[in-house]
């Protein structure tokens, strides 16, 4: 059988649009799978609650740093309101250049995990560490330095629009997720010492910044890392399901080939009388001559 040519470098447009349509149907999603405030607030305080059991809670520590250090508060909330809306786009654009035999495995992976944060946020809505109780011991950074920023006081989004945010949409962190992405793109990829360091520190820094502003709790940002996982796992099978579907419909409208026969040559017709063509063979009466007409 012949080999499949190989696979041509994706098209900028529709890889493009395809991530407008998943990233609109998240964001879309987020807000309408905002759950019950008093559910929220219950699941966060039993994220807490679990924590300090299990000595994990460096949420506290944490942001009484940021919010009794504005030289540390302020850089870390314009690098949660912003920092993975420019890494991640970076990266992939990077990919999409200069690896483009990885970009598409690279694109599903992120793609599939973003839809099962997505989930988890449906499941599970959690009311971050910043909307708790004051009593709980929690500062909102975001709040506290939001004259410095374009942020207002209710989120992270743009003034006047934190209304249009799902603030419970806290478990599992995709700031974390994403974060470890980037890095595990750029560790695999990179090929300079700096690259690599960036890979390490960039999620780390992401898992620090998201618990030193009281967005998300330490076990966010381990089930944000589990949701990366679970994609990653998901990415193969569901590329062969999408490229099984492509050839399907592909081959049901591929018109079929005409196979054409090549035609005898005189084939039902005899030469008329006194006629030969050169080099027939002219039958003796009675017997078989295989003496060519011409030597004759």
């Amino acid at each position: 059988m012949p080999r499949t040519a190989p696979r041509h470098r994706p098209r900028w447009w529709t890889e493009l649009l395809l991530i407008a349509v998943v990233y609109t149907a998240y964001s879309a999603g987020r807000l309408l799978a905002r759950g019950d405030v008093s559910t929220a607030v219950g699941n966060g305080l039993a994220i807490l609650r679990a924590e300090k059991a299990l000595l994990l809670n460096a949420e506290h520590p944490l942001n009484r740093l940021f919010t009794e250090t504005p030289a540390l508060g302020i850089p870390a909330d314009f690098a949660y309101a912003s920092l993975h809306y420019l890494a991640t786009p970076a990266v992939l654009v990077w990919l999409f250049r200069r690896r483009p035999l990885r970009y598409r495995a690279a694109r599903t992976w992120l793609m599939l995990s973003t839809l099962l944060g997505l989930a988890g946020f449906t499941l599970m809505p959690t009311c971050p560490p910043r909307l708790l109780d004051a009593g709980h011991g929690f500062v909102d950074t975001m709040a506290q330095y939001s004259s410095y920023g374009w942020w207002g006081t209710e989120a992270s989004a743009p003034r006047g629009l934190g209304g249009m945010t799902n603030q419970y949409a806290a478990m599992p962190s995709l700031h974390v997720g994403w974060a470890l992405w980037v890095g595990v793109m750029l560790w695999r990829h990179g090929r300079t010492p700096l690259v690599r360091a960036l890979a390490v520190a960039y999620p780390l820094l992401t898992t620090v910044v998201v618990m030193g502003t009281a967005n998300h709790y330490f076990l966010d940002a381990v089930a944000g890392a589990a949701v990366m996982c679970a994609g990653a796992l998901l990415t193969r099978p569901a590329m062969r399901l999408a490229d099984r579907t492509r050839e399907r419909f592909a081959g049901g409208s591929r018109p079929t080939a005409a196979v054409s026969v090549s035609p005898v040559v005189g084939g039902g017709c005899e030469t008329s009388a006194g006629e030969r063509i050169p080099g027939q063979r002219t039958p003796s009466a009675g017997a078989d001559d295989s003496t060519p007409a011409t030597a004759r």
